[in-house]
This record gives C-alpha cells, structure tokens and sequence, in this order.
C-alpha cells in the first residue's frame, strides 16, 4: 500500500461527519481492514459523558445480532476495534455501508446512538469467475457483430470498483463496455475486420478488466474463439430489459416472466437457445428458464427480507454462436411472514416497592424484518399492573412504573410484553418478564387483638407460661421479624418485670414468681412488638393478668378466741328459754367468691339435743328449754367450712356453762383440759425440741455448778458480815398489769374468792357473778379478747396511777403470818386491809433466806400459792410473806385459778411448768423452803 493510499485513510479515520448530542447520536467513518484495537474515536468526549458516568452506568455497546466489531473502552472512554472489518463482507455492493450501534447505561438508564461508516479500501482486484471464455464465430459473421464477454468481479466500491477493460490484441475485434442499470456492466466484443477461417481457425484473446484504485489491480481471462463457417444473423430479443415482480414464498415453478428473441436464420442457424447468463450471486439457484421457450420459473425461495429485487441476465445464442443478450428486473414482493422479535437490552429482576413513577425497569428492542405495514409494530403489556410501556426511539421501548408499587399488596409481577405488527392477517409475539419488589419497611406490627386479657391461677409455679401475644408484620424477612419487649411500668410499687416476662421471639408471656390473689387480684402492663427494619417499627398492645382466686386458705375464727392457755366459756342461764342466743361463732375466709362461702356445723356436742348451729350466720342457740338435769359444763365443738373445691375447714371448740351463778361455773371449768394442737411437722419439732433441751440442760448443768460454787463463797461472805446487814424497808407490792400483755384490765365486783380446801377446786364467793363470760387461763396466763372485756364491765385498775383499793388491804390486827394474829373471818373472806410492814426480826428472816439470791431482780411466787400475781420492785421478793395467799384468788392480777394443786401457778406459759415437781405444802412456808422450793422450779 503506497503512501498516498494510507494518507488517504487516515484522513478518512479522523474525519468527524457528524454529532448531534441533543439527539444522543454521533457518526464516524473509518477505512476497512483497521487493524485490531485501532482507535474509533473518543466517544465519551463526543457524547459529553463523564468516564465515571461510563463505569457507573456499566456502558456497553448493544449491537442485536450482529457481529460485534467495535468494542468500548470504558477506562479511556474511547471506541477500538474489536474484530477486522471487511466491507465486502459486511455489506457487499451496498453503499455506504455503515455499522448502527447503541450504548447503553443504567443507574439511570441512557441510550446513545453511534453510527460507523466503512470506508472502502482497494484490496481487491477485479476477477473472473471462468478461467477463459469460448466463442464460436462464424467467418461470415459481418462486421460489427457483436459478442458479450462475462464481466469481471470486484467487490470494492466507488472508485476502487472495476472501471476499464482492455482486449489484446484487437485486430478483429473492438471492445465496448457500458454500465448497465444496477451494479452489472455490459462487456462485449465488436467485430471489426472480417474473420478468416482459412488463415486463422482459432483465435486467442486477453481481456483484462481494471479498476480504479491507486494502485491499480487489474485481472484477466483468455477469450478462445473457434471460427465457423458462415452465419451472418444473430438472435435479436424483443425488448432489451424485462420487468417483473414476485411475491415472496412463492412456490416451486411460478413462472414469473417470459423472454423473446428472434433469428432470421435458417435450419439450425436460426434455432435460438436461452440460458441464465448470471454467475456473480445465487439468481441460478432461485430461478431456471427454459431454453427452448424463454420462460424463467422459481426453484428456489424466495425471501423478501434477503433480498428486495433480482437481476436476471438472459442470454439467447444460436447454433452459429451468434447471441443477444436482455435483462429481467424482478421485484420481490413482501409477505407479511414474519414475527417481530423482542429482544431484552437491559432488565432489573428487583424493584424497591418505594420507587418513584417513572423508574425503568427494562428496556427492549422490537424488529420486524417484513416492510410497509407488515413492519410497523406496536407494543402493549398486560391491564392491571402498575407499569407503562414507553417509546424511546423507533423500535425501541422502556418498562417504566406508573403508579407507586406496594410489595405487601403484591410482591412479584409477571408482566407480558406482547407486539404485533399491522400486516394482515397480524403477527405478533410476546415475552414475559419476571419482577420482584423489593420490601422496605413501611409497616409497622399490628397485633391481633387491641387488648388482651389472661387468667391464671394463683399459687401458680414461677414460670409458667399465661399466653402469648401475637402480632403481624406485613413487611418481608427481616423487616417482618418481630421482637417483643415488656415495657416499663409498676405494679403497687413493684416493677412489673418482677411479675411477669414475656420471650422476645415467641411472645409468650411466662410468670415470673407464684401469685397469691389475696396480694393482689389484677395487675395491667403493656407489650412492645418491634420490626426488625432500620428504621424499626413498633406499637404496642395493653395486657391485663386477672389472678384467679384458689381454695388456699382455710377459714378463721374470729370469735371466740381459742388458745391453749386459757378456757372461755358462754354463760346460758337456766331459764332461758327456745331459741336463746347463746353465742356467735365468728369465722371469715380471705378467698373469694365460692371459696369463702362459709357454712357452720355442729359437729360434737356434750347434749346435741340442746344446741343448733346457724348453717349461715353461725349463730348457737337452743334448741329446747334448759332444765336442771342439763349438766352445767356444755363443751360444743363447731365446724366452719368453706364450699371451695376440695373445701377447707376450721374447728372452735365453744364451752358453754349451764348455770345461774357465777361459782357455780367456776367450780364446774377449774378441771377443764385443754385441747392442743398439733401440726403436720410435730416429728420435725419433737426431735428439734429433743436437741434444744439436751443442749440447755448440759448448759444449766454447767451454769448451776459454776452458780452453786459462787453462792457457796458468798454465803461464806455473807455469814462473816452478817453483822453488820443493813435494814432493808418493807414496801407493800403494786397490783397491776405485768408488761401488759393482754391481762385482765378489770376487776371483779367481789371482795375475795377462796377455797376452802388447798387440794380442791371448790370456791366460796361472797356474792354471785352477775356476768355471763369468764376466761379462765390454766397456763400461768389471764387473757380476753376485746369483746369479752367489754362484757366484763368490773371496775379497771391502773396499775400505773391508781393505788391499791383500801378493799384489799389488811389491818395490823388482821396480818397474818409469824407477825401478826391469827387470820379473822373479815380476812379471810377477803375484807380486811393489807398487812403492815413487817418487824425488824421479819425483815432479818426475809434478808437471810435471800442472801444466795442478791443477782436476782424478782422471784417467782410459791408453788404453794394459787391465783397470785404481783409486780415487785428489783430490791425484794415476796418470800418473807407468809402463806395467807394460798388458795385466794385476787381479781384483777395475773394470777390463775387452778383444780390441780400439784402444779404451780405462774404467769407463765404452761409449757414450762415441769410436771415432776413435789407437790407444794399446805401451811404456810418459812423462808427456807420458799428458797428450796424456788430452786427446784428454775430448775
């Protein structure tokens, strides 16, 4: 390739023909057969776009079916080559011959058109199909026949295309050539000098065909001709170019023209044969002629979209070698025998459901390669569906969305694309796409209920699950993922986490501790459903726990007050009549509803025909009129039961004197036993109680020896300075409430209650009681309720701010004891004054017996005494008091009455009297044996 060839294409590579970046479309032109990777042009200069544009947009070159030759560097943003290019190949004889490519973006989307003409460049040389071309011409041929030669072939174009021939040598013949209409030309030999057989039989010729292009290329074929004897007429066809048309498909053996030519000749001279004269394209394989008759016929098929027309050369000879030559145009007609074809350029398998209107989600190309009305498409998609199809540019469409999209309404779209062309009958065709929407997290949980509200029973076990809450998020996955969470609060003071949990997945909402309804009968609180998204969603729903009531408690007895301490007993009098209200058993249960429905039964009596419970009220009176026969000591035994399932239950024991005075019922209730109670556990407390004891007595043990070894030296001390022993004052005690627990708080309207006998429980009262309730403690202890000491309404001592009454004091006459005189009746029922202060000889007595007992406050009384209590001042103790207290029972002190002499009356509880104890002496005690006798109850 010379230099002012390759001058010529580079002037043709730079040369810009054409931008227009309003439209989005640029055209270049480059010469054929670049060399891979040569430079274009500078598409993203051209196009103004931005190279980081290029690599967002992920730009690529969409060029359909055709071959790829051009390839886009997006780093450079420039046009290469991507494959060599033959014009001749591309695009054969058409001019210009170009290449339409498009680019493509996304993010958002862009279409770029890019136009590339093919420059041809003369890289080939004209050429013949036969290696020589044979004549036979008669030597009478006359001058200026003429003879066609077959035309050379060059693929090139313009300028580089076949221009010239030669013939050599030319002698006999001139050569004529003529372009004729389409892309054939018309090469033929002119006789000019009159053949000679007999000098020149055969005849050898060179034609040489040239084309244009610097440099030239030129190509040759030998021409033969056979000279025959004498035919001076050549066949002549009746017009020199035929026009025909065909409709494309058309079936085998259509006949689709039919071609003339006359020989004025005679005999086999003037027999005329017809042949295809075609040898450049494939018109031999569609069409046939029949040489005897002219006419031209399909045997091939015929494609519209292959091709629009055909040049049929026709060539009629002679038996004398003499021919004509015409040419046939043949338009092909279209048939609407094509589909249009979708082909997908770009497509997103997933949309956000927040996407604005107007997103593309796919763009297509459509093509039909029918024409006319058969060609022109349109495009439609499927009715209900928040898309529109949009024409961006001919044959090409976008997918865009048309309203806003909602996944929780539908999540995935099966749209249609369906195009049809307007031939008659139409064809179309469709492809359906696939689209996800993507979820964003618009919606927050719901739950199923606007409030719920649980039961559980209370005594529950600590994590026991109550019920769930639920609640639905219309989001997907994650967004859909919901969290609960119990909210803040408290319950009474009390922090609700502390009563219940709820799981955070399932959303089952356990109990955290065992309720007790009697604490607490509901509670409220509120849970918390969160979504998963980011931004997380969440509301919240209120819960209500009502805590069931179960029979967990058995009833109680208010009244009467049972205690193994003491007896309380309900006076009837004996003329009372039908119907007398005895008492009122008082019971009350903390459950509720059913289970505290209480009902009272007697269940033992000492006369089940004289008393009847209340079913309801509890309420005892009698049933028949009381007689003398009844016995004075009634021992009732009342069950209370609640009507829970199983029902619990609770037994009073109520004791009922039958009487008319008041010593009628004590000497009737002094020998009452007590009942006591045992639990469940008592095994458990025997063996505990075992343990403690043999641990206190091993304690008392060691104290007593190391007490015994300290009383023996300060007796010793004692005796030494007995001497010189201070008279220690005598101060008569005070008569009140010991700490006051729960003594009696009046006193009885009588001047003095004794017996007559120390071992007998009979007493002698100066006048009657007139109260119909006595509480008799036989423990040590003295102790009524609040009703019951309503009902006594004897007068109230204050132990702190009263003195003693003058009632029981004794005068000097009357002190009984070593010191004063013999006890008179007035003191012995009780009437006579407190005695005076002892002698000095008494107090010398009293301070000897308690020398060993200096460390002690107080002292307890005598086991000999019944029914005393004093409190003392820290400095002395009653044991120099002779035993005119013995079996007298003092109203208003903590002292007990008691039937069993044997047993010492303290204000005690009764367990700690020991039962193995002497029996205490009738008479009265000298201070000696109070000391004695003391000891032995300590221990």
């Amino acid at each position: 390739m010379s230099d002012r060839t390759m001058a010529r294409q580079v002037l043709l590579f730079i040369r810009f023909l054409s931008l227009s970046s309003a439209l989005g479309q640029v055209s270049y032109s480059i010469p054929e057969e670049m060399s891979k990777g040569s430079l274009v042009g500078n598409i993203a200069q051209d196009l103004g776009l931005d190279l980081k544009r290029l690599k967002s947009g992920k730009a690529r070159i969409y060029t359909g079916d055709n071959a790829e030759y051009i390839e886009l560097n997006k780093d450079r943003g420039v046009l290469l080559i991507k494959e060599r290019i033959d014009r001749e190949a591309l695009c054969g004889q058409t001019t210009p011959c170009a290449l339409h490519l498009q680019i493509i973006l996304e993010n958002p989307m862009g279409f770029y058109s890019i136009t590339v003409e093919i420059i041809d460049v003369n890289d080939n040389a004209p050429s013949f199909e036969k290696g020589r071309i044979n004549f036979r011409i008669s030597e009478s041929a006359i001058l200026g026949s003429k003879f066609m030669l077959e035309p050379a072939i060059d693929s090139d174009v313009g300028i580089n295309s076949l221009q010239s021939y030669t013939l050599n040598p030319s002698d006999n013949f001139n050569l004529k050539y003529k372009k004729q209409p389409g892309h054939g030309q018309n090469v033929e030999m002119v006789l000019q000098k009159p053949l000679d057989r007999e000098k020149q039989q055969d005849v050898i010729l060179v034609l040489t065909a040239v084309d244009g292009g610097d440099p030239q290329l030129s190509g040759s074929i030998e021409v033969h001709i056979t000279v025959l004897d004498a035919n001076d007429n050549a066949p002549i066809f009746s017009q020199s170019v035929y026009k025909a048309t065909v409709t494309e498909n058309a079936l085998k053996d259509t006949i689709v023209s039919v071609v003339s030519a006359t020989d004025p000749d005679e005999g086999i001279n003037g027999k005329i044969e017809y042949s295809i004269a075609n040898m450049q394209d494939n018109v031999r394989q569609l069409f046939d002629i029949n040489k005897d008759n002219g006419q031209v016929s399909v045997v091939g098929i015929i494609d519209f979209e292959k091709s629009r027309n055909y040049e049929i050369r026709v060539q009629a000879s002679d038996h004398g070698g003499l021919t004509d030559s015409c040419k046939i145009i043949l338009d092909v007609l279209d048939v609407n025998d094509n589909k249009p074809l979708i082909d997908i350029v770009s497509k997103t398998s997933m949309i956000a459901e927040n996407s604005p209107s107007d997103t593309v989600v796919t763009m297509i190309n459509v093509q039909d390669a029918d024409s006319g009305e058969n060609g022109k498409v349109h495009c439609y998609i499927n009715e209900n569906i928040p898309f529109s199809l949009k024409l961006i540019k001919t044959n090409f469409f976008s997918l865009v969305t048309d309203t806003d999209l909602d996944r929780e309404r539908e999540s995935q779209y099966n749209i249609s694309v369906t195009c049809a062309d307007e031939g008659v009958p139409s064809l179309s065709s469709s492809v359906t796409l696939s689209l996800q929407i993507s979820d964003v997290n618009d919606n927050a949980p719901v739950f199923e209920k606007s409030s719920y509200e649980a039961f559980v029973q209370e005594n529950n076990s600590p994590g026991l699950s109550i019920f769930t809450v639920r609640a639905r998020d219309a989001d997907f996955n994650q967004n859909a993922r919901v969290s609960y969470i119990l909210e803040d609060s408290s319950v009474n003071g009390v922090p609700v986490s502390s009563l219940v949990s709820v799981s955070a997945d399932s959303g089952v909402i356990h109990a955290v501790r065992s309720f007790d309804y009697e604490q607490i009968k509901d509670f409220h609180f509120r849970v918390k459903a969160q979504d998963g998204g980011s931004p997380p969603f969440s509301s919240n729903v209120s819960v209500k726990i009502i805590i069931q009531d179960q029979n967990d408690n058995a009833p109680q007895v208010l009244y009467p007050v049972q205690s193994g301490g003491f007896v309380v007993a309900e006076i009837v009098p004996r003329s009372a009549d039908v119907g007398y209200l005895v008492t009122k058993v008082v019971a009350v249960d903390v459950d509720s509803g059913q289970n505290a429905w209480l009902s009272y039964k007697l269940q033992k009596a000492t006369d089940r025909a004289l008393f009847e419970v209340g079913l309801q009220n509890g309420e005892i009176r009698t049933v028949r009129q009381v007689t003398d026969k009844d016995a004075v000591k009634q021992r009732l035994t009342v069950v209370v039961e609640d009507n829970g399932q199983p029902s619990r239950s609770a037994t009073v024991n109520v004791n009922v004197a039958v009487a008319d005075s008041f010593p009628e019922v004590l000497s009737e209730f002094t020998d009452f036993t007590h009942t006591k109670e045992y639990n469940d556990n008592l095994t458990f407390y025997l063996v505990l109680a075992l343990a403690v004891v043999s641990f206190l007595f091993i304690v008392s043990i060691i104290a007593i020896l190391s007490v015994k070894c300290y009383r023996w030296r300060r007796e010793r001390m004692f005796y030494k300075s007995g001497a010189n022993l201070p008279v220690i004052p005598y101060y008569p005690p005070l008569y009140a409430d010991v700490g006051g627990t729960g003594t009696l708080q009046h006193v009885y309207n009588y001047d003095v209650c004794r017996t007559t006998d120390s071992r007998q429980s009979d007493l002698k009262y100066a006048r009657p009681c007139s109260e119909s309730i006595i509480s008799l403690d036989t423990s040590g202890k003295q102790t009524l309720t609040h009703a019951q000491r309503e009902k006594l309404s004897f007068g109230d001592i204050d132990d702190q701010q009263k003195p003693p009454s003058a009632d029981w004091r004794f005068t000097q006459n009357q002190r009984p004891g070593p010191s004063g005189a013999a006890a008179t009746p007035e003191v012995a029922m009780g009437t006579g004054p407190w005695p005076n202060p002892p002698t000095e000889a008494e107090q010398l007595q009293a301070l000897m017996a308690a020398a060993n007992e200096v460390s002690e406050a107080t002292n307890t009384l005598t086991p000999g005494t019944m029914g005393l209590s004093t409190r003392y001042s820290p400095q002395f103790t009653l044991q120099h008091v002779p035993d005119y207290r013995q079996n007298v029972y003092i109203p208003g002190s903590t002292a007990t009455l008691t039937a069993n002499p044997q047993q010492p009356q303290q204000a005690l509880p009764p367990s700690q009297a020991s039962p193995d104890e002497p029996e205490p002496p009738k008479a009265a005690q000298t201070p000696a044996s109070k000391k004695k006798s003391a000891k032995k109850e300590k221990k």
